[in-house]
């Protein structure tokens, strides 16, 4: 095992929502994320007021699709899902794919917007655009649900590097080298024994009073 190449571990979250043209596609919809390699860590169906919908498209305001988006919106229920998966805000982006329904279906036949969507307005879902966004629009849609801000990739990748990948390559050269049974146990002891954290424990000290 190359020691030089640290382990890439990018688990974050996104937002995604399934828009009031296709709730009813909605459990083939979850479906799909499950298969897509995402974990649904929190689900909620609601139906928005104009209001609540202008708030959370607050930086679409003053674009001339915006009181049509609002409308669309809050036409009916919809259902909000935070997402968890390495990479989830590019890979959620990927699958549902372009913004307009009718160009996917031109360009990007097998994403899920082409399947479900009819329209640039109509396109069936949502997705976060970024880091920021997926903070933002999860806390709209769960208040109560994120306590600290969510780790970026860097952050992730400094605290892996610094904490983890040492250790733990270590580890895994000496289980390719004794090959155990059981490898799961055999590493779990491995970092037990050789945890750089491991309190040590000093033989006491005996004072012997004077007499």
């Amino acid at each position: 095992m190359d020691e030089s190449s640290p382990l890439r571990i990018h688990v974050e979250r996104t937002l995604a929502i399934i828009k009031p043209d296709a709730i009813d596609k909605a459990a083939e919809i979850e479906n799909i994320i499950l298969k897509s390699g995402f974990t649904i860590l929190q689900k909620r169906k609601l139906l928005l007021s104009p209001e609540q919908c202008s708030d959370f498209y607050a930086e679409e305001y003053g674009k001339h699709f915006f009181p049509s988006l609002t409308a669309f919106m809050s036409s009916g229920p919809i259902v909000a899902l935070m997402l968890a998966c390495d990479n989830a805000i590019a890979h959620w982006k990927y699958i549902i794919g372009p913004v307009n329904s009718a160009k996917a279906r031109e360009t990007h036949p097998e994403c899920l917007r082409a399947k479900y969507g009819t329209s640039e307005l109509q396109n069936a879902l949502h997705g976060s655009d970024s880091f920021q966004a997926a903070v933002r629009e999860i806390k709209f849609m769960f208040p109560n649900s994120i306590i600290e801000p969510l780790p970026s990739r860097e952050e992730n990748e400094e605290y892996l590097s610094r904490y983890i990948n040492p250790v733990l390559l270590r580890g895994l050269t000496e289980l390719c080298m004794n090959k155990p049974l059981n490898p799961i146990i055999w590493l779990a002891d491995w970092l037990i024994q050789n945890n750089p954290d491991q309190p040590q424990i000093c033989e006491a000290v005996v004072v012997e009073e004077e007499q």
